[in-house]
């Protein structure tokens, strides 16, 4: 075996003849072996080699094994340590092992006695080694299946999270896509936690939020006097996020005069608040999200196109909840955990036809509308069980795809115009025609809704 396998032994022994009989003994066992003859050379050493295991006497001038053990600590590393000693007690072999000796052996001894310690704690390491490989690969599984506070089963969220765990080590633009409830911004979370600017600001936004008027000076800040009532200098977000992270969710809604300002910022890493005559530089991280197909509304006029290049250098799509129904049960058990904690004594598991029952649905709302559901069941619910009758409102006649039937079409994406519009009509026709009820219980922003009602026709 040559040097670089072979397992590396220190003997601390203040006798000569002892250690020399150990290390003709050691060696021919493959072990490579090192010397001292008290604690105080063993520590020298240990500070410029690693050990696998250490003979040690307890017994030594300057620095006895005791001693040594105290002091060497974290340098040993996992080096295993056996003591011995020709005046050992019990209390002693006691003592050495609370400090972290593994084995104690009495002088004299026999050759076969060290050998066999020897082999005994070899084992040892080997078991520890096999357990820390196994740990490191339940971590690994783990990991494969959870980002940031998501979890999922289904392979194409795995997917999703390994390629946000590799973008997250860089700075480029991210843009993430998907349907309202599929958890865009926790996307974006995941990413900035993930990140070297983890320790910096996450600033969330969303664009659809925010009057027209007051974005600008949201966004880049103004100084004092820029307009009426401002009366002093106020920082915008993209200052608040310097060195950090800046997440704009529904970037499809930001109107057009701010998206050319967007796309300075992006370009150049500076910003001018409203008013001021100098530009101000920044290092911002910017991740958007959108539920909007941006290619589309680049055609029709509605984004800029070279904003939506800039945007789209590691796009990230969110598949919708009826796409991956393998995570729906490893949600649902999420969920009842979480607010089993939030509300005490509540149902701690689902029946098998209520489980059958939320595995066909559909999920226009997605994970939102699944963590909502699981909420309203278990108030409803009496004993330990969720049953059929607490999901009231996942009933036949309720479910989302009844709008399908108006279309005879093959296009998926016509087919989702066709029931977004149905949804839409229905919701505000619940409200009476009021809208920004109707935004709420739609779960989008208001002007998400303003601009689906133009673009559908919707007769409200």
């Amino acid at each position: 075996m040559t040097a670089e396998f072979k397992k590396k032994i220190l003997i601390l022994d203040d006798e000569p003849n002892m250690r020399h009989m150990l290390t003709v003994l050691v060696e021919k066992e493959d072990y490579l072996v090192t010397t001292a003859a008290d604690g105080s050379e063993g520590l020298d050493l240990l500070n410029h080699h690693r050990f696998d295991f250490i003979l040690c006497d307890i017994k030594m001038p300057n620095m006895g094994g005791m001693e040594f053990l105290q002091a060497s600590g974290e340098l040993r590393g996992e080096a295993t340590v056996i003591m011995m000693s020709a005046y050992g007690t019990l209390d002693t072999a006691i003592e050495a092992m609370k400090l972290g000796a593994y084995d104690f052996i009495s002088k004299p001894f026999k050759t076969d006695e060290v050998l066999l310690t020897l082999k005994k704690a070899e084992e040892r390491e080997n078991l520890k080694r096999e357990n820390r490989s196994l740990k490191l690969q339940i971590s690994q599984v783990k990991d494969e299946y959870r980002f940031g506070t998501m979890l999922a089963h289904s392979k194409a969220m795995r997917d999703v999270f390994r390629l946000a765990v590799k973008v997250a080590q860089f700075d480029t633009t991210v843009l993430v896509t998907g349907e309202s409830g599929t958890g865009k911004e926790l996307v974006a979370r995941g990413i900035h936690f993930a990140s070297p600017r983890a320790k910096g600001s996450l600033v969330v936004e969303n664009c659809g939020c925010v009057p027209e008027n007051l974005l600008e000076s949201l966004f880049f800040g103004h100084v004092k006097g820029a307009f009426t009532g401002a009366d002093r200098d106020k920082k915008g977000l993209f200052e608040e996020a310097d060195r950090g992270t800046i997440f704009l969710d529904e970037i499809g809604d930001l109107p057009l005069q701010l998206q050319v300002k967007l796309l300075r910022v992006l370009q150049e890493g500076e910003i001018r608040p409203v008013g001021a005559s100098q530009a101000i530089r920044v290092d911002v991280r910017v991740v958007a999200a959108t539920g909007r197909d941006l290619a589309r509304e680049v055609e029709e006029g509605r984004f800029r196109r070279d904003l939506y290049y800039r945007l789209n250098v590691l796009p990230i799509t969110l598949p919708p909840l009826r796409q991956r129904p393998a995570d729906i049960p490893l949600l649902c058990d999420h969920f009842i955990a979480k607010f089993k904690d939030r509300m005490g004594a509540v149902a701690s598991r689902i029946d098998r036809g209520a489980m059958k029952m939320l595995l066909k649905y559909q999920w226009p709302g997605n994970v939102r509308e699944l963590e909502n559901t699981i909420e309203r069941a278990l108030v409803l619910a009496d004993g330990d069980t969720l049953m059929v009758e607490n999901f009231p409102m996942l009933s036949e006649g309720s479910s989302p795809c009844a709008g399908a039937s108006l279309f005879d079409g093959y296009s998926l994406k016509e087919a989702k115009r066709v029931w977004e519009k149905n949804l839409i009509e229905k919701t505000l026709a619940e409200c009476k025609g009021n809208r920004s009820r109707a935004a709420e219980m739609l779960e989008i922003s208001y002007p998400s809704l303003l601009n689906k009602i133009k673009e559908y026709g919707v007769v409200v």
